[in-house]
């Protein structure tokens, strides 16, 4: 292994790249310890302890590279600009004249970057001003106050504004210079340098929580410990088995004649993933149960204060039925992770517009007519093997919760054991080898995994 980063830091190129890279991260990161002028450094800190909203907006966190419960320039993270881009891929199914840009090859991806990123300012514009109004007024130095209203003056709201639209727009243009200049997809390793960014605490916790002896209330014992560290060994193995499982399906060229010469005839497979969907069905599950959680907590402490009666039963009985650990919440968690798995697998996999090209290319799936009859095959078999990643991800997302429930385990370090947060970063981490080997062979080395 230390040779093959020797080889890796030993090519002047690769290393440029890899410097630049590390060196845009560290901006990105740098970022979050920098708060908007607005607010009370102390009075943050106090409430990100404290837990309730911001446990939430944790969460949020692990979704998008942001920091949004510590108001800082780089709170909203890449939010808009991936809210943004799933926007246009949903829309590009349904409006012809995306759907035919996306067909144009790099053209027509420029194209949709433009328009991307229009959205994203104005998505940046609008999520910014509803996060200083709902969240981030309420850690407003006074000096900042209107003294006859007691609320934030609007020119300093205006400058909160612009500074956490600039900074969005900041984070995406390091994401395409690493697309550009570095190596990885800059989205993808900003979301990802954010997840790793949480390790060193979550393992401070667990140092804090564990005890040499057994049977000591509130603590982890050494049974524990070790379990936790097998568990999570072989949750990261089963994530890349998953990860990089395939559904190969045989596929054979049709001969044709090339002057005297018979050409082509040879047999290859069709590769389908398992997960074909990836992670886009957990974020969008975890971002709707958001929701519930944002709309029932307040009314539920509301409630408090008020009779006993159906109304105070009512609301009180919702606002558990959402918490995180809660069954409700778990079997909402599940079901959705289903649909989106088969609605996302839906639109981004044609079974007709793959038929049309294997027939274009003068191939074909033994037993299978091309056209029709290959699509339904197609449809089939990815209706099948979604089934089996819809599976997969449903586990992986509920391990976190099961380990927090039934280990007593803070949820910052059961997060780490499954979720978005570990398929992003095994995702992400298997591509940035893949770019890095990619330049080892063209060079005639052996790649990293070899």
């Amino acid at each position: 292994m230390f040779e093959k980063l020797r080889v890796v830091w030993s090519i002047p190129e690769l290393r440029r790249k890899i410097v630049l890279t590390l060196i845009m991260l560290a901006i990105y990161r740098v970022g979050f310890q920098i708060n908007l002028p607005i607010v009370d450094a102390e009075k943050v800190r106090i409430s990100t302890n404290a837990g309730g909203v911001g446990d939430i907006l944790k969460q949020v966190a692990i979704l998008s590279a942001s920091q949004l419960q510590n108001v800082t320039i780089f709170g909203l993270g890449i939010m808009p600009y991936i809210s943004a881009s799933i926007i246009f891929q949903l829309l590009g199914s349904v409006i012809p004249k995306l759907d035919q840009l996306q067909k144009e090859g790099e053209a027509g991806r420029k194209k949709i970057n433009e328009y991307t990123r229009y959205a994203t300012v104005f998505l940046c514009l609008f999520q910014s001003g509803v996060y200083i109004n709902s969240y981030a007024s309420q850690f407003v130095a006074a000096q900042f106050l209107s003294p006859a209203t007691g609320e934030l003056m609007w020119s300093w709201w205006f400058v909160a504004l612009l500074t956490m639209t600039c900074g969005t727009v900041f984070l995406m243009w390091l994401g395409e210079q690493i697309d550009e200049y570095g190596i990885g997809n800059g989205i993808s390793l900003l979301i990802m340098a954010g997840i790793l960014a949480d390790m060193p605490s979550a393992g401070y916790q667990l140092l804090q929580r564990a005890s040499p002896t057994l049977g000591e209330v509130g603590k982890i014992d050494p049974p524990q410990v070790l379990l936790l560290v097998l568990m999570f060994i072989g949750v990261v193995a089963g994530t890349v088995y998953i990860t990089l499982g395939q559904r190969r399906i045989s596929m054979q060229s049709a001969k044709h004649m090339r002057g005297r010469k018979v050409m082509g005839g040879g047999r290859s497979y069709l590769p389908l993933k398992v997960n074909q969907a990836g992670v886009m069905p957990i974020i969008f599950a975890s971002s709707l149960l958001i929701f519930p959680m944002l709309i029932l907590q307040p009314i539920a402490r509301m409630a408090a204060s008020w009779q006993d009666g159906l109304g105070k039963t009512l609301v009180t009985s919702l606002a558990s039925a959402f918490e995180r650990q809660s069954f409700i919440y778990n079997l909402a968690f599940l079901a959705l992770i289903y649909f989106f798995c088969y609605f996302w697998t839906a639109i981004t996999f044609n079974p007709k517009d793959m038929a049309d090209n294997l027939k274009n290319f003068g191939s074909f799936i033994p037993g299978y007519r091309p056209g029709k009859r290959t699509a339904d095959y197609l449809e089939k078999v990815m209706f099948r093997i979604t089934y089996v990643g819809a599976g997969f991800l449903a586990l992986i997302a509920i391990i976190p919760t099961l380990v927090a429930t039934w280990l007593n385990v803070p949820w910052g370090i059961a997060a780490f054991y499954g979720g978005t947060s570990l398929l992003i970063a095994v995702s992400v981490a298997f591509d940035l080898v893949q770019k890095i080997d990619s330049h080892l062979v063209m060079r005639n080395y052996k790649g990293l995994l070899e």
